[in-house]
């Protein structure tokens, strides 16, 4: 650094050292992994949270967006994006969070549409659907978040 005795001040270095500068290993697929589970997971929800309106509306343009096919088939890419998707993150940044969240929404989703006590009753499959993606699109931002925060340096643990 260059001192100027008059002044009393220190000017910062113009290079950096190297153990100042962070290793970020943010892989950029892991990134867009979270930000389509996330992306998903809030068309999940909104999907069944409209539910009840879809089904009033779906003489008008067909019943595809209510059948039970469609609805199986989400919860399982949800589960499957979710699942991996926070996993890879949680190999990275070694914090149980965001697991803690996906786990419970996907409990939700499943229980939602195998259980027929709910699956029976419009009102409360409508929300435990809604509140499982919810609980999935939260867990990727948490995942998220926690990725990008991480960087691998000198107190890094692992």
């Amino acid at each position: 650094m260059l001192y100027y005795p008059s002044l009393r001040t220190t000017l910062p270095k113009v290079m950096p050292t190297m153990s100042s500068i962070p290793e970020i290993s943010v892989a950029p697929q892991r990134g867009l992994l979270d930000r389509l589970g996330a992306t998903g997971s809030m068309i999940c929800a909104v999907h069944c949270a409209a539910l009840p309106v879809v089904l009033v509306l779906a003489p008008a343009f067909g019943a595809w967006f209510g059948s039970p096919t469609f609805e199986v088939g989400f919860i399982a890419f949800a589960s499957v994006l979710g699942l991996t998707s926070l996993i890879l993150g949680y190999r990275q940044h070694h914090v149980h969070r965001a697991l803690l969240l996906l786990l419970p929404g996907i409990t939700l989703l499943w229980s939602a549409v195998l259980i027929d006590v709910l699956h029976a009753s419009p009102i409360v499959h409508a929300v435990a659907m809604a509140s499982g993606g919810m609980l999935l699109a939260t867990a990727h931002v948490v995942n998220l978040r926690l990725s990008h925060v991480h960087v691998h340096g000198v107190a890094c643990e692992h």
